[in-house]
């Protein structure tokens, strides 16, 4: 089990950063910094921040795994001293995040030009769904919007049913994680000269957009629009899920044209190697539905042990579909310690993910549970020399 260690130093100790935001993408930007060691103040309402309120089993596990590694201020900004005490926090900072909806940080009198003179040295990050221009920008921005509009539901599910959302904060994360990036870019700009602080305009539109690739170019240069595939794909074949004997599932993918020719030998139709409609990608992809049954009916004759170990030794690559319990017994995330047992106040432990990435020289750690709300209130305030 990982116990905390508030003494842990990691490559961002000396680097304070106030996260004004709520629910998950500013929260997953400021763990990130968190756990290499930034000071993250979380500056939450008096009734805390809404992500305390996604519950599993009456538990509020969400806060306690995105809220590891950083303390808590409660504030009601709606009162004039509370907002005394953030702008002077936000005179002490390096980085500042917040998602509110565009304009609402200028009706609080914290307009990019007003953070500039409290610090001149301070990097917004500001999240938003639409970003802080063009006509959306007003509009609520949560992550379900985005997925939709960014046209990422459109590719995913099957043809002949309704687009399918991911079934977690998809893109929040992945605006969390890029929000991260790119406050170390500022940073580092700032520590080299180039600048000194500055404003990121981070939308949850855009980086989940990006995951969509060069489907921009291939709509312009081919004049459609690729239909989705369930777990299939408009790109490569064979690639898809599929059922083995007892029932369990694997995901291979023939994705080089090395590896397809294993596949076709593994399944014993090195007939199909030569034949034209499957001796190419773009042949393959054209005739996706043959490949696929031939394949399929591969794996239905196999358990998913028998089949991983048949397609492993051929060198072709595939790999189990693992559900969260699966995880749990895996020696490699065991191993690796991609999740890791944490100490815990209500459970004595709780599995959470680990750290990540892994540095060599400069290891990020666990230094302090998720706070209560408001825990480090008089800390902070003690630090900075005020009281409410």
């Amino acid at each position: 089990m990982i116990h905390f260690d508030p003494t842990l130093r990691g490559p961002l100790h000396g680097i304070r950063v106030i996260d004004l935001s709520r629910l998950v993408a500013g929260n997953m930007m400021s763990l990130q910094l968190a756990d290499f060691g930034a000071d993250v103040i979380k500056v939450e309402p008096p009734q805390g921040d809404p992500l305390r309120d996604w519950r599993d089993g009456g538990q509020s596990l969400h806060w306690k795994t995105y809220g590891r590694n950083k303390r808590s201020i409660a504030l009601n900004l709606r009162e004039a001293g509370a907002m005394a005490v953030l702008r002077r926090l936000l005179e002490t900072a390096d980085v500042f995040i917040e998602n509110f909806r565009p304009g609402t940080l200028e009706d609080m009198g914290l307009a990019p030009d007003v953070l500039t003179e409290i610090n001149p040295r301070l990097i917004t990050v500001r999240i938003s769904g639409f970003g802080q221009t063009g006509p959306y920008a007003k509009l609520p921005g949560f992550g379900t919007l985005v997925e939709a509009m960014s046209g990422f539901a459109a590719r995913t599910g099957f043809a002949d049913r309704e687009p399918v959302l991911p079934p977690l904060a998809l893109a929040d994360m992945i605006a969390g994680i890029t929000g991260a990036n790119a406050a170390m870019m500022a940073l580092f700009a700032r520590e080299r000269g180039d600048a000194q602080g500055q404003v990121i305009d981070l939308s949850l539109l855009e980086p989940i957009f990006s995951v969509l690739g060069p489907e921009a170019a291939i709509y312009k240069t081919t004049g459609k629009v690729k239909e989705r595939s369930g777990s299939a794909s408009n790109t490569v074949s064979p690639r898809n899920v599929y059922r083995c004997s007892d029932g369990k599932f694997v995901a291979l993918s023939g994705s080089t044209q090395t590896v397809a020719m294993r596949i076709f030998d593994v399944i014993g139709r090195p007939d199909m190697k030569t034949d034209p409609r499957f001796a190419t990608n773009v042949a393959r992809v054209s005739h996706r539905d043959i490949v696929d049954t031939a394949v399929a009916q591969w794996f239905l004759t196999r358990t998913r042990d028998e089949a991983l170990a048949a397609m492993r030794a051929a060198g072709a690559t595939v790999g189990p579909v693992y559900d969260i319990a699966d995880i749990s017994e895996d020696p490699h995330f065991a191993q690796r310690e991609i999740v890791v047992d944490v100490e815990d106040a209500d459970h004595g432990s709780l599995p959470q993910h680990n750290v990540f990435p892994r540095f060599s020289a400069t290891a990020g750690g666990f230094r302090h549970p998720a706070p209560a709300i408001g825990e480090h209130t008089a800390e902070i305030l003690a630090e900075i020399g005020m009281t409410l």
